[in-house]
């Protein structure tokens, strides 16, 4: 640990700051057009570190030592390891209950009861209804989400527009939810209280969901009905062939969903979800078990079910398409996805350490006179730090630690602050394939953010609904210069 002086070290100019970003942005470019799909496999990483390595080159030149840099990574790596962990045990969720046959039955209800015209919109809002219940939209989307990437390839049914609605929902109900830590964290940040907030996010939120929801139904409208009902009975009788379907599979669902909803801590929460799967899987698919061990033994099951937890099943049903629909999962699954936020949560901690992110913030604010330049601000200075610390958590502390005195200064309620930094810091994160949000959607649901971005509609619309109010002045709300807020009901 080294104490030394502020003075010791060099302001960075702006083009000091914005040039680790620039490098970044070349380097991820050209990653995507010499790997294309493959990217975010190892060559995104090393874009990562190379644009890390600038910065820490300008940190030199600004009179910061290696022992400085190296503090700054390990404590912003120390920021994901929650999260890190968490991925690590959704990859054993993952396994066990598509050995147990807990995603397989939510898949073959799912083909029952859903209607390929509109299933784009049900997603989205079956999604938006049980992230508002727990609080979570990782534990949406690697429960639920997983299930209805699943019943999407039995229709045959766009994927990337069923992650844009999965991402969409799970994220309007993570917003909108009390039980959500971002919810929490942002009211926090800004000075407000969580249920004004929420009440007042409602105004960006609401008219983004209801968009939302009706373009994914007009997308509905122009399915080509390519899986027929006869393929969707073929399906499911494949999946009876190779599981015992039931509606006692889905106990462990509603167990996680449960413990969730109690605000139970979520790494013992999903790590017990995954050992749940593994308890279900020795009672009621016995006979898939001996199938993939290749024998009839206690040893071989617990075995089975070890292996579900490490490195997630492969099953053959003589179907390619269920094939990929069953196979997967595993902690060992979710490495990448581990390597690249460790890459970029190092990148971003470099950035933040020697003061470059600062700088970029206060270069922005310069140009915010206006309410509506300075919602802007915030927001594109929210997006901005998804980009480079990738995390956030960050994107919402980073930019509401440095705009809350300019919000206060101008007489705008605290609230306006708290809804800007979710309505950009939370909903742009799942749009970044090396954010930690990014990331886990990418690993758990199987698709690039690149391919299912631009159907993550209540995503993106949010911040433009945002924008839209702060230019326009509705819903801004303001208070009297040195009065307490008081809790008024928006």
């Amino acid at each position: 640990m080294h104490n030394r002086s502020l003075s010791a070290f060099k302001e960075p100019t702006l083009l000091q700051a914005a040039l680790p970003l620039v490098v970044l942005i070349i380097a991820l470019a050209t990653s995507v057009y010499l790997f294309g799909e493959d990217s975010s496999y190892g060559p995104n990483q090393i874009a990562l570190w190379v644009a890390g390595g600038v910065a820490v080159i300008i940190g030199f030149v600004n009179n910061y030592r290696w022992e400085d840099i190296e503090e700054g990574i390990k404590e912003g790596i120390s920021v994901a390891l929650g999260a890190l962990l968490i991925i690590l045990a959704v990859g054993s969720l993952i396994g066990t209950w598509l050995l147990s046959g807990t995603v397989p039955t939510m898949i073959y209800f799912g083909l029952e009861l859903l209607s390929p015209s509109w299933f784009y919109a049900a997603s989205a809002l079956i999604c938006g209804i049980i992230a508002l219940a727990i609080g979570s939209s990782w534990t949406t989307a690697a429960t639920i989400g997983v299930a209805l990437m699943g019943v999407a390839a039995g229709m045959g049914l766009s994927p990337a527009i069923t992650a844009g609605a999965v991402v969409s929902g799970a994220y309007f109900g993570d917003k909108m939810s009390p039980l959500s830590d971002t919810t929490n964290l942002a009211p926090a940040v800004a000075g407000t209280e969580l249920f004004a907030h929420i009440r007042y996010m409602a105004y960006t939120a609401g008219p983004a969901y209801i968009i939302a929801l009706i373009i994914f139904t007009l997308l509905g409208l122009n399915v080509d009905g390519s899986a027929t009902a006869l393929q969707l009975e073929t399906m499911q009788l494949e999946l009876n062939n190779a599981y015992n379907i039931g509606w006692e599979m889905l106990i462990p669902l509603v167990v996680l969903l449960a413990l969730a909803a109690t605000r139970k801590p979520a790494l013992p929460t999903v790590f017990f979800g995954a050992l749940l799967g593994g308890v279900w899987a020795v009672f009621f698919q016995p006979d898939l078990i001996t199938q993939l061990a290749g024998e009839d033994s206690g040893v071989a099951t617990l075995k089975m079910v070890w292996l579900a937890m490490t490195d997630g099943i492969a099953v053959e049903t003589g179907s390619e398409q269920l094939d990929s629909l069953l196979s997967g999962g595993g902690m060992s699954s979710m490495l990448n996805t581990v390597w690249l936020i460790l890459s970029a949560m190092a990148f971003g901690a470099v950035v933040e350490k020697i003061g470059l992110l600062e700088r970029l913030i206060s270069g922005v604010l310069g140009f915010a006179k206006s309410t509506g330049n300075l919602i802007a601000a915030t927001l594109f200075t929210c997006f901005g730090a998804n980009l480079l610390t990738a995390d956030q958590y960050m994107a919402i502390v980073i930019p509401g630690r440095m705009f809350r005195e300019e919000y206060e200064r101008r007489g705008l309620d605290p609230r306006v602050l708290s809804r800007t930094l979710e309505d950009s810091g939370t909903l742009t994160s799942a749009l970044i394939p090396w954010n930690t949000c990014g990331a886990f959607m990418m690993a758990t649901l199987a698709i690039s953010p690149l391919e299912y971005a631009p159907f993550a509609f209540f995503n993106w619309l949010t911040p433009l609904v945002a924008m839209f109010y702060g230019y326009t002045g509705i819903k801004i709300l303001r208070r009297e210069p040195n009065v307490q807020q008081q809790a008024v009901t928006a």
